[in-house]
């Protein structure tokens, strides 16, 4: 298909269902309803307010000036809609060329195509032209932090995450902390490692889910709390507002590397965090068949039992066969101060049988004690 503004022919891919082609006058208005979306607005540089002028501009000259300079290469996703049965315009997906054999890949999706893989299809298009066609060696993806979406379907299509670039990405302004990974032609285009999703269980005292923003503030009353910091001597201090709010935004990190698994517990009537409990370490990433159970208790949940059964559940998870949901690991351990008799009493609860004592080998606020060291197995 010829680009009608640069004369350039755009190819046209297609693997059956999701089609790339050139950008036609007929996007402008899809273009515009992406754009103005306020999750476009918020992971992306567009303009705001968007407005009809922005569309047209980048469907008339932005996409087709990027293949008349050969600076970048961008095709308009296509896909049937089940709602109307017809083709319908569903986002961009383009390579920036960076010259001697790389380029950065770029990806925005209509609300109507979200969740139905139609992105990920239409980058696995795009990529295998880009290393055919174009050559090229490495492909570098960037996203704001915090665009769990982006970084999904980028972990799908095998980049390696390679790391946070502090106020890195431009953004209306400001300079934003940035996602980076590569992917190299002849890599294979699937994840490198295990994600790690939450699933809800339910117990009779307690639920465990996922952890959700409006967390924070419960997170910040328990590691404010005397009991607490003096146990967790590596909390941060003070701890703050934005501390708690960072916690909750990180716990998904080690999900997303598929060597940390965080639950919070929450009370069954109201939803409200009573504490949370984590699988650590999983393997690096690798299930070797061992991780380390972490958990703190909110003060108002102390002395009802919740955290033994939140333990409980979460090892159980531990321990069930992958094919039946669980992890299928052999080996928990956990670790607690000697004089942390609390703690001590839930992991024993648990049914965790002591193995050892290390000395100054855990620190609380006070400085380090001797850690007495547990293992459960199956």
């Amino acid at each position: 298909m010829s680009s009608p503004a640069s004369g350039v022919v755009v190819p046209t891919l297609t693997d059956g269902l999701v089609t790339l082609r050139a950008h036609t006058e007929d996007d402008v208005p899809g273009v515009l309803e992406q754009c103005q979306d306020p999750l476009s607005r918020q992971w992306t540089a567009v303009p705001v307010p968007y407005t009809p002028d922005h569309a047209k501009q980048f469907v008339r000259h932005a996409m087709p000036g990027g293949w008349a300079s050969d600076e970048e290469w961008g095709f308009a996703i296509e896909a049937v809609d089940p709602a109307s049965g017809r083709p319908r315009f569903g986002g961009t997906v383009s390579l920036r060329n960076e010259r001697a054999g790389r380029a950065e890949v770029a990806y925005g999706a209509h609300p109507w195509v979200r969740g139905r893989g139609y992105v990920e299809r239409a980058l696995r298009l795009l990529l295998a032209w880009g290393f055919a066609d174009r050559e090229l060696h490495t492909v570098v993806w960037w996203a704001n932090a915090g665009n769990w979406a982006s970084r999904k379907v980028a972990w799908r299509l095998g980049f390696s995450i390679d790391g946070t670039l502090r106020c890195w990405l431009p953004q209306r302004g400001a300079l934003l902390d940035g996602w980076v990974g590569t992917l190299l032609r002849d890599e294979p285009t699937a994840p490198r490692t295990a994600w790690l999703d939450v699933p809800r269980i339910a117990g009779e005292r307690v639920t465990l889910r996922m952890h959700r923003d409006q967390d924070a503030a419960r997170v910040l009353e328990a590691c404010t709390d005397g009991r607490t910091a003096y146990w967790l001597g590596q909390l941060p201090q003070p701890y703050t507002r934005e501390t708690a709010e960072e916690f909750v935004r990180h716990r998904s990190e080690g999900m997303a590397r598929g060597t940390d698994l965080h639950w919070v517990i929450a009370d069954p009537a109201s939803d409200l965090l009573l504490g949370v409990v984590s699988l650590m370490h999983i393997g690096n990433g690798r299930n070797d068949g061992m991780a380390e159970v972490g958990f703190w208790t909110h003060p108002d949940a102390r002395g009802r039992g919740v955290m033994t059964e939140a333990v409980r559940l979460a090892a159980r998870h531990a321990f069930v066969d992958e094919p039946d949901g669980g992890l299928g690991l052999q080996r928990l351990t956990a670790f607690a101060a000697v004089d942390n008799t609390a703690s001590r009493h839930v992991i024993e609860a648990t049914g965790f049988a002591g193995f050892g004592v290390e000395h100054r080998a855990i620190r609380c606020r006070d400085g380090m004690h001797d850690c007495a060291g547990y293992e459960l197995l199956p």
